[in-house]
């Protein structure tokens, strides 16, 4: 296209690419984040690498406001407009609790009683109107949410799924007399049954629509003052690009931006090495998202729970978060034991050894003092920006180190053991919990963080190969530029397979690509191709959750649905073992149930690869070698290499122990690592 720009933000730092296509040019960089208001770490993040503004063809960007709007709770004043005898539905949830045992912990609706309100209405569940909906109601409900200072309305009837006729009416009727409020309703965000979970995602998105509006308007408008004349894209969970615009409507679909940009990015840049299996680890300063990613697509999911009792239900590629990053504040609990994470530094006011007048301990002051950063090496790269090393060693020797009778370096080195112990656990979330075996895949390492974790992941969980790529820090970034564009449609049909109307089927499938291929035609990018894909939401008869199956590209039959399902439910639930051979022939006589048909409407551009993009250096491996460090391991001090990324020459074998230094992370090879430069740069890591 020309020249393109990817910018995510994290919770610590910000994130930017710029590729010139036309010249064969790419630009990193990292600043802090600015908490207060993301544009601004934004706009100096490009201002940094002095790009020509209305030289950009296209930026897209990964957000964390949505996210933050909801765990912060800092999104907009909302009311809620029930069915009559349903306001408490976000209260009574599943009957379930913040903890399995013990009457402990509490919840708090985004959403509060006295701004949740009831009208007369209701429609069965085959979609009939029982009750017409009573207008003046609607009227006076909303006068008395505005009076309340409401900025957004959700509108969440019982079974609308079914029959949206009564949300849409008042919808009309409260815009037409309050045409600036927000009004979101539960059949256009979710069209699907289970009430509370389309009623909590409404209200999610109603939430953070008026943070997710003000921070695009601002950020569009300074770009504008800038010179950049084309539109704004946004990554979405899903692993695709919309429009701004597009995502004022629907911001909840961007809660998982920039870490689906990272699961993006791995898979493209592991596909460059002929790697098409991956557990990735994306860690940065304050999280740690994990992903798996088999036969070269990330794995989806159909929603997730942002906190305790906020479900989200939109389609998204499946990735769990903990609270474990470079910045995940050490402390020892109430019993003694040493903890880390999930509470961070986060950006401000950051590690202690930042300089920025943090007090607690962190891994990134535990990393420094075991010697695995370079002390004298500028913070992300920045100028001027120092290491307070003998800050470091005093918090953690004090907060940590006294209390549990340990030198400052075991007190670092037992909270790396720890957050190690945590990152595998979550590796092991996403891949044995779920029926995967971690040797089959290789581990993508990327963040700013995470290369510094991956020789020990590696052996604890016995994966073969390990990849870093050659820009690790900036992947999300990477991801936002490469990424697809997108779009997600869902309609409920709830009934049992052989009682499927194959032709309404289709049809429903026609309708979702004609959908997605006018959004698609609306935002002026160019695409090689569109692409579909058509899934289903199915279940044995009597079962509550459902299997996301994968539908054949064909015609469809109610025999090859039904053999895609079983296909699925074996793989998620575990293949057949020796003397349990009938279960495929009881599953086969057990009714099979259809309740949601999905669309992804996927617009294709033209493919990018990294590698196109990074020279091979003229030098050899002597001379990317920089000078040696002593680095704490094993209770004790070993002298180890540390050598210059940028100066490594392809096919190069590195031993560990040694340190390998770029701008945006620094690679920890344990004592029993090797790695091997691969074309174009990335590191592929082995246990030996």
């Amino acid at each position: 296209m020309g020249t393109l720009v990817g910018v995510d933000i994290g919770g610590t730092f910000t994130d930017v690419v710029v590729l010139d296509e036309t010249r064969g040019n790419l630009q990193i960089g990292k600043v802090a984040t600015t908490p207060d208001d993301q544009s601004t770490g934004f706009i100096t993040a490009l201002d940094g690498l002095r790009v020509s503004y209305p030289d950009i063809d296209l930026v897209t960007h990964g957000t964390t406001v949505a996210t933050n709007a909801v765990l912060e709770r800092d999104g907009g004043r909302c009311g809620l407009i029930a069915t009559r005898g349903f306001r408490d539905i976000l209260e009574l949830r599943r009957r379930d609790r913040p903890h399995m045992y013990g009457l402990t912990g509490s919840f708090e609706p985004l959403i509060p009683r006295d701004r949740r309100l009831e009208v007369t209405e209701r429609i069965a569940a085959e979609g009939t109107v029982l009750t017409p909906l009573c207008e003046e109601e609607v009227l006076e409900a909303g006068k008395l949410l505005l009076a309340q200072w409401a900025e957004a309305i959700v509108i969440s009837f019982m079974n609308s799924y079914a029959n949206p006729e009564h949300e849409l009416r008042a919808k009309e009727i409260l815009q037409a007399e309050w045409p600036h409020l927000y009004v979101v309703t539960s059949s256009e965000t979710l069209p699907v049954y289970r009430e509370f979970e389309r009623t909590s995602t409404a209200v999610v998105n109603a939430y953070v629509q008026p943070n997710v509006g003000q921070y695009l308007e601002q950020l569009e408008e300074r770009l504008s003052e800038r010179g950049y004349g084309s539109d704004l894209f946004i990554m979405q969970s899903n692993g695709g690009m919309m429009s701004a615009a597009s995502v004022r409507n629907l911001p909840l679909n961007t809660v998982l931006s920039g870490p689906a940009a990272g699961v993006i990015a791995a898979t493209r840049i592991a596909a460059e090495s002929g790697f098409s299996n991956l557990i990735t680890y994306d860690m940065g300063g304050t999280s740690l998202d994990v992903s798996l990613v088999q036969d070269g697509k990330p794995l989806p999911s159909s929603g997730m729970d942002l906190e305790f009792g906020i479900p989200l239900m939109v389609s998204m590629i499946d990735i769990h978060t903990i609270g474990a990053g470079g910045g995940s504040i050490a402390r020892i609990d109430q019993g003694g034991l040493l903890q880390v994470g999930p509470q961070s530094a986060g950006a401000e006011p950051g590690p202690v050894c930042y300089g920025k007048n943090g007090t607690a301990p962190t891994l990134t002051d535990a990393n420094l003092i075991l010697g695995r950063i370079n002390p004298n090496y500028p913070i992300a790269g920045v100028a001027g920006e120092k290491f307070d090393v003998a800050g470091a060693r005093s918090v953690i020797s004090e907060t940590i180190g006294k209390p549990l009778g340990l030198s400052t370096e075991q007190a670092a080195q037992a909270i790396v053991t720890v957050a190690n112990n945590r990152i595998a656990g979550s590796l092991r979330r996403v891949s044995i919990d779920k029926g995967h075996d971690p040797r089959e895949f290789a581990l993508f390492s990327f963040g700013g963080s995470g290369p510094l974790h991956v020789g020990y992941l590696l052996r604890e969980l016995s994966i073969g190969q390990g990849i870093v790529p050659y820009y690790p820090g900036i992947a999300s970034a990477w991801g936002c530029v490469i990424a697809d564009r997108r779009h997600d449609f869902v309609t409920m049909q709830n009934c049992l397979l052989s009682e499927l109307d194959l032709a309404a089927v289709e049809q429903t499938f026609a309708d979702h690509l004609a959908a997605g291929e006018e959004m698609l035609a609306g935002e002026n990018v160019p695409l090689e191709r569109v692409t579909v894909v058509r899934e289903a939401d199915i279940s044995y008869e009597g079962q509550t959750h459902v299997i996301r199956t994968a539908l054949p590209s064909g015609k469809l039959s109610h025999e090859n649905i039904a053999a895609s399902f079983r296909s699925a439910y074996l793989q998620h639930y575990g293949r057949v073992e020796e003397g349990f051979s009938g279960l495929e022939e009881l599953l086969a006589q057990i009714p099979i149930r259809l309740l949601n048909l999905r669309t992804a409407v996927i617009g294709v551009r033209a493919g990018v690869r990294l590698k196109d993009f990074v020279k091979a250096p003229e030098t050899t491996l002597a001379e990317a070698r920089k000078e040696e460090r002593s680095v704490f391991v094993d209770d004790g001090h070993i002298t180890c290499p540390v050598y210059d990324r940028a100066k490594l020459p392809w096919d190069a074998v590195l031993s560990g122990p040694a340190l390998i230094e770029q701008p945006d992370t620094t690679i920890w090879l344990e004592p029993w690592c090797r790695a091997t430069v691969a074309e174009g740069g990335s590191l592929m890591i082995e246990v030996t």
